[in-house]
This record gives structure tokens, sequence and C-alpha cells, in this order.
């Protein structure tokens, strides 16, 4: 008989523990507890029994179906659900992961050809699947203006070769789906995830977005920027949209998640490479690209230097907290 004991924190939401024994390849003597809130309370009986008895090779679907179903229509679960108990669970039986069961390597950036940064993105994943290497972080560097279109996007629909042409401008297509992303050297911040896709195993596609840039929004937070995930894939705040996130998932347990967040963009060169038609932005709540992306640099007041400058940045507060926090610094 084997112990398992595995926890999932909901994103915006309560911590879930699961504790069982393992006999015979099925869950036994199981106690699902912690901060969340259930009524009536006899559901959390119900929720235990519903768990005992499953085989230990169930996927977090089968979980999750066997929970609901034992519920009546009037429970209350507050701060988790069905899906996050089967989170806890795979994790208790080493079928998903957290943050801290990976050893984690961070590749710096360093300037490359906008067709290298994107192979890299392929072959990292195919990597980490593989387990040939530890999940990364990679933090990337471009060396020429570029546009880097989804997978699913057609060329002719999406850059006008015109101004391709005259803001010299390559062109790249990625592994990932999502739109087309405008960028060249200090205007934008782009990194990507390599994981194993048991830290996501449980976790539905669309909160995966925001959990895996959980860091990164608490980072900008800290900064004084209040930033939120818009469904499905955008990272947005209340002066526009900043980022744009994009994942894809390979056969062999790998998967990237790579993000590119705006941070001087020049809005007019974007408009001359990119063709942005209405209907993209008809539920956008706005009529213009220009007005819908709007740069870090002046939501923080950090100006990026330029080739040749003496400094790095210019600190420009944008908030009141933040310039008391620098002052006591």
């Amino acid at each position: 008989m084997e112990h398992a004991h595995g926890e999932y924190k909901v994103l915006g939401g309560k911590l879930v523990v699961a504790d069982f024994d393992v006999e015979g390849a099925q869950l036994a003597n199981v106690s699902i507890s912690g901060d969340f809130f259930l009524e009536p309370d006899s559901a959390l009986a119900d929720i235990n029994s519903a768990l005992t008895g499953m085989s230990a090779d169930a996927s977090a679907k089968d979980i999750s179906t066997a929970i609901g179903g034992a519920l009546r229509p009037d429970v209350s679960m507050l701060g988790f659900s069905p899906e996050a108990v089967a989170v806890a669970v795979r994790r208790a039986l080493a079928k998903a992961t957290g943050w801290g069961d990976h050893q984690w390597d961070v590749i710096r950036p360093r300037a490359l050809p906008t067709e290298v940064n994107v192979a890299l993105d392929e072959v990292l994943t195919e990597e980490v699947g593989a387990g040939r290497r530890n999940p990364a972080l990679r933090i990337w560097e471009w060396k020429e203006p570029a546009v880097v279109i989804g997978s699913f996007q057609s060329l002719r629909n999406e850059v006008d070769p015109d101004g391709a042409r005259k803001h010299g401008v390559k062109v790249v297509r990625r592994i990932s789906g999502g739109g087309a992303m405008f960028m060249e050297g200090n205007n934008c911040i782009t990194y990507s995830l390599y994981i194993p896709q048991t830290l996501v195993d449980g976790i539905s596609f669309v909160d995966s977005y925001p959990f895996l840039d959980t860091w990164v929004m608490a980072a900008l937070h800290e900064m004084g920027i209040k930033a939120w995930y818009q469904p499905l894939n955008d990272i947005a705040t209340e002066d526009g949209k900043i980022g744009g996130a994009a994942q894809k998932r390979l056969s062999n347990g790998g998967m990237v998640h790579h993000v590119t967040m705006s941070y001087d963009i020049d809005a007019d060169k974007m408009l001359d490479v990119l063709r942005i038609g209405k209907e993209k932005l008809s539920d956008k709540g706005t009529t213009s690209a220009k007005k819908r992306v709007d740069p870090l640099r002046r939501q923080t007041g950090m100006w990026a230097s330029k080739p040749g400058t003496s400094r790095s940045t210019i600190s420009r507060p944008r908030t009141e907290k933040s310039a008391a926090r620098r002052r006591s610094a």
C-alpha cells in the first residue's frame, strides 16, 4: 500500500489537497481537504466516495466526471471545482506536475535571425517532450524587423508585401496558432516556456493560458500595471492590449507557450505592414488597431535605450505607488 499526497492552488481560487492510499492500482481511504467552501458539508463525503475505488490510471476527465456525477444539483463548490480536485489527485499520483516538481533552465537573450528564433521553439519543445532536456524559459532578442504569423493564417491576408519591403521586414511562420506579431529590436518583449504537458494536466485549454503566465502578471502588478487575461490569449490593461500568447502541444508530450508584449511598438509602421481588417476588431470594442495596442513603455514610464545611448533606461514612474517605491529604494 502506497500513500499519495497532492496539492493544487486554483488560479484566483482556493487550495485543494488530495490524500489517499493506492491499493491494487485503486484509490482507497480518500480524503479531500483545503481552504475552499462547500455547501452542504455532506457533499465532501460524496466527493471522497466518488474517488474511492477509482483506477490510479484514470484520466483527469474521468475523475472530474465521477465527482460531478456524485454531487446533487444543489451543491455549491466555491473556490474550487471537480476539475481542480482532479488536478490534485493526478498530482498525488505523479501523473500531473506543479512548477516546483521540475528543474528549470533559463536561456538568456541572444540576437538571432527570426527564422532561427522561430525554429528554436519547435526544436526545444521536441527536446523537452522527449525528456532530453529540462523545462526552460527562453528570452528572445530580435536581430531584424519581423512579422511572425500563426500556423493557420494566410500570408496574403495578413501581410502587405509593399509595406514589408518598404520597412525591410522579414516574414516567418511559427508552429503555434494565433495572430500575426510585428516586432523590432527594443520594441517588444518575447519569451517562450518549453514544458511537459503534465504541468497543465487537468487544466482546461482556456485556463492554461493565465496559469502559465501567473508569474508575469504578478511582475506587471509589481510595476503598478493592472493587467489581466482577456480570453482567449490577450494580455490587457485599462489602456489597451499589451500582449498576446500562443501555444502548441506536440504528440510526444512537450508544449510551448510563448508571449509577445508590445513595449515601444511603432504603430504606424505596424499598420503599414499588417493587414488588420474590421472583422478582426469587431469584438474588441474599438475600430482602430493602433488604439487597441498600447505599448508598455507609456504605462511603465521606462524608455528602452537605442544603440549608442549612454543609459539603458530612463525611469519615469507612472503611478504614485511606483514613485513612492522608487523613493524608498
